[in-house]
């Protein structure tokens, strides 16, 4: 499961889900609750035989309202939106910005649900998830929530696009050790689904992001620059410099060192069979020049006169 979060779990992806997946989900995180609920209520029911009827009412009362209310409020909070269920199914519930619920989004999720899921045997729930556009249930809509789904298809192309050629090399000199590998993730993310988010949380994620990057780089953004734009020039930057390291590494020798091809070079003083060494002889002004193949016996430009052996680089 590809999970499109930044490092404080904003999903980037916000891809409603639709009734289908939600209602599997909650039949799931249902049948685990129900189940937990009926054998906690065996438990105290033993535990408070002696107790008198209204007592046993009373715990009775608040073991429902604590598996069956507090229990998904607990599990949505500390999990940052993802039940049992939802986490079976690829969903996640989150704010309508796409950042992670708070403890007061479950709590309000969880008071309605009590009421359109439990009490209307999902009736309420199942219109307001249809009528909606993004399928929403009124929990969703009074909490202001959203739930998404998190899985990726398998199929889907996840390249970041290309800067603004105008805006490629203008960040050569930017320091970018301090930026952790958790934001580069997140902007990669951003960048190859920005296209997919409402235009208000696109420029609103963009500009959140933009600023993490600028704290870590301790450079301002160049005035008129799109956040969006700055951030696919600097992971342009950034691939840029990895690629110039990996060639520096080839070049020294390293693992992609590619391999030296060609002849070996024949020993000096040694004349192969069949073969016979270019001699080099000082002219007549000093310089040398190579010796015709039929000059001499022994290669020399007279009788008796011995080679130096010394072949020079064609």
């Amino acid at each position: 499961m590809n999970e499109l979060v930044t490092g404080d779990a904003v999903v980037l992806g916000l891809q409603p889900a639709r009734l289908p997946s939600r209602a599997l989900a909650i039949t799931i995180d249902l049948a685990v609750l129900l189940t937990v609920f009926v054998l906690l209520s065996i438990g105290l029911a033993v535990a408070s035989v002696t107790l008198d009827e209204a007592a046993a009412a009373a715990i009775a009362v608040a073991t429902f309202l604590l598996v069956l209310v507090g229990g998904p409020v607990a599990v949505e909070t500390l999990s940052h939106g993802r039940s049992l269920g939802k986490l079976a199914c690829g969903l996640r519930v989150v704010r309508d910005d796409g950042g992670p619920i708070r403890f007061r989004h479950a709590l309000v999720r969880g008071a309605m649900g009590l009421v359109e899921i439990l009490g209307t045997f999902g009736v309420v729930g199942c219109i307001a998830s249809l009528v909606s556009a993004r399928g929403r249930r009124l929990g969703d809509v009074f909490a202001g929530t959203l739930v998404v789904r998190e899985r990726v298809p398998a199929g889907r192309a996840q390249t970041v696009p290309p800067p603004p050629p105008w805006l490629v090399g203008r960040f050569a000199q930017l320091d970018l050790s301090g930026v952790p590998d958790g934001l580069w993730l997140a902007v990669r993310q951003y960048l190859t689904r920005m296209n997919e988010l409402d235009a208000t949380v696109r420029w609103s994620m963009g500009e959140r992001l933009a600023a993490d990057l600028v704290a870590c780089t301790g450079v301002q953004v160049p005035q008129g620059v799109p956040a969006a734009g700055y951030l696919a020039a600097v992971v342009n930057e950034r691939q840029t410099r990895e690629a110039r390291r990996m060639a520096a590494a080839a070049g020294r020798g390293g693992p992609f060192q590619m391999p030296v091809t060609g002849p070996a070079p024949a020993p000096l003083n040694k004349e192969s069979p069949g073969e016979r060494p270019t001699e080099v002889r000082p002219s007549g002004a000093g310089t040398p020049t190579a010796a015709p193949a039929g000059a001499g016996k022994d290669g020399a430009g007279a009788e008796g006169q011995a080679t130096t052996g010394f072949a020079p680089p064609a």
